[in-house]
């Protein structure tokens, strides 16, 4: 019996081999296939990996005879643990921190306050599902230099749009049904506010607790590996302590890889600053290719397609009320939004967002991605399986919105974007520095074109403070960070 067992794990473990081995050999050809169509900016590397998962999808399909159609099964842990870690905690660390802050107030208004009305315009559990977006193909046609204040928007609203769906997922999912009233509201509200703020004090800790170590024991002067897995394993230690606290770990781990490269950075060698860069970037890459791969694949499951038991005519009115619900919930709250913002910072010598920059926001966000499909299936699927008829249908629903989503709507991203903003259709370059794009990771956080005394002579006065709050907190902490975080923590002062 012994001998018999051992045999069967051998056969299994061989055949988890052969479809992994399969596996990684298909995402090498999604990422040769995206070098050759690089110029190609029709197709990025998100549809890329989605046709060529729905094109493997079909052959294992036709291979088995109709019974399967994945190398490998998803699992949302997978997802949550081990792939979503490296994308978010890449977002972090190399986000454009002066543009990020810059913009900090409008883009909390997109990525929270917005995620609320489009959940509540969609539906509750199910709106915060279908309200993370993802913006790859928008970025990949905006150019940051011509349009930095409408890039700076869409990649901030995509990371706490993914951070704040995520986090109001799982308040929901705790809420009593049963017990519906204002006091309900109330209560997801205030776990909400109480999640996202702990989640971030977590992983600015973490950071600030990785800068000093590196400050303090300079472990380059031995052997740059070291300083290149701790910062790896800090990381995604923070995800993990936050996971464990029953926290965020997706706005934990931002927030890490923020601070990690405010100052952590500054503190080990030039050889570990270039590696550790490139190392986030390719984990993020892989990750997402992983992702893009398996939804193109699982497009083509018969067995959840059979499971849902729900008609084709039915099909198709449940995905275009959900498309119809996404565009309605986007336009609900970013031109709102955009006009409020306007009015806030109509003192501030900042280019306001425009007509057309409104629609290239609204447009941007219309694509669901990888967030999407994790939620869907931690909800409604057991390591990618569900035998319940309706959860299969919300299930191959969400498939066919990001499907339909991100194929459509990425394909016509960059025709939309050439007619809205023509390429010699700069933004003020009175908002630009000269060297921020070579200098901006370099650089964190740094002032804005005013020069810190009229920062100050601006502050002095209470209503110049109400006015242009983001200057003048930015003038104050320049100054405490100076003095006192930066010679703690590393990181020249500026």
């Amino acid at each position: 019996m012994w001998s018999g067992g051992l045999t069967q794990n051998l056969a299994d473990n061989h055949v988890n081999v052969v479809s992994m081995s399969v596996f990684v050999a298909v995402l090498c050809l999604c990422i040769v296939i995206g070098h050759l169509l690089e110029e190609n900016r029709w197709v990025n590397e998100s549809i890329t990996a989605i046709l060529i998962g729905c094109l493997t999808g079909t052959i294992i399909l036709l291979w088995s005879k109709g019974t399967n159609s994945h190398i490998v099964r998803f699992n949302e842990e997978l997802f949550f643990i081990y792939l979503l870690p490296p994308i978010i905690f890449n977002a972090g660390f190399l986000v454009k921190k002066k543009q990020f802050f810059r913009n900090f107030i409008t883009i909390m208004l997109f990525g929270v306050v917005g995620v609320f009305i489009s959940s509540a315009i969609i539906a509750a559990g199910i709106g915060t599902i279908f309200s993370s977006t993802d913006t790859v193909c928008t970025l990949q046609v905006l150019n940051q230099d011509e349009t930095p204040l409408l890039y700076s928007i869409v990649f901030g609203e995509g990371v706490v749009n993914d951070a704040t769906s995520v986090v109001l997922f799982n308040a929901v999912r705790e809420l009593d049904i049963s017990k519906l009233d204002v006091w309900a509201a109330v209560y997801v509200f205030g776990d909400f506010l109480y999640l996202f703020l702990a989640s971030t004090v977590l992983g600015v800790a973490t950071g600030l607790l990785t800068a000093y170590a590196f400050k303090s024991l300079y472990f380059g002067r031995h052997s740059t590996d070291r300083e290149i897995a701790l910062m790896v394993l800090m990381a995604y230690l923070s995800y993990m302590l936050a996971e464990l606290l029953q926290l965020s770990g997706i706005l934990t781990v931002f927030f890490c890889g923020i601070v990690m490269s405010h100052y952590a950075w500054y503190n080990v060698t030039e050889n570990s600053r270039i590696t550790t860069r490139h190392i986030f970037a390719t984990m993020s890459f892989i990750a997402e290719t992983f992702i893009f791969l398996y939804v193109g694949m699982d497009s083509i499951d018969i067995e959840k397609w059979k499971m849902s038991k729900t008609s084709f005519k039915t099909s198709v009115g449940i995905c275009c009320t959900l498309i119809f619900l996404i565009l309605l919930g986007r336009a609900a709250f970013v031109f709102p939004l955009s006009a409020l913002s306007n009015y806030m910072n109509r003192r501030a010598e900042r280019t306001p967002i425009t007509f057309k920059h409104q629609i290239v926001i609204w447009w941007a966000g219309l694509m669901r991605g990888a967030v999407s499909i994790a939620l869907a299936f931690s909800q409604f699927t057991f390591s990618g399986i569900t035998w319940n008829p309706v959860h299969a249908t919300m299930v191959t629903s969400t498939v066919i919105v990001v499907l339909f989503t991100t194929l459509v709507f990425g394909f016509l991203t960059k025709p939309l974007i050439n007619v809205l903003l023509p390429h010699h259709a700069m933004e003020n370059n009175h908002h630009q520095d000269p060297d921020s794009h070579n200098d901006e990771l370099k650089v964190p956080l740094r002032n804005f074109e005013e020069s810190s005394s009229t920062n100050f002579s601006r502050a002095e006065s209470l209503s110049m403070l109400i006015e242009r709050p983001v200057y003048t907190i930015h003038f104050y902490w320049r100054k405490f960070d100076n003095a006192y975080m930066r010679p703690i923590f590393g990181g020249p002062c500026r």
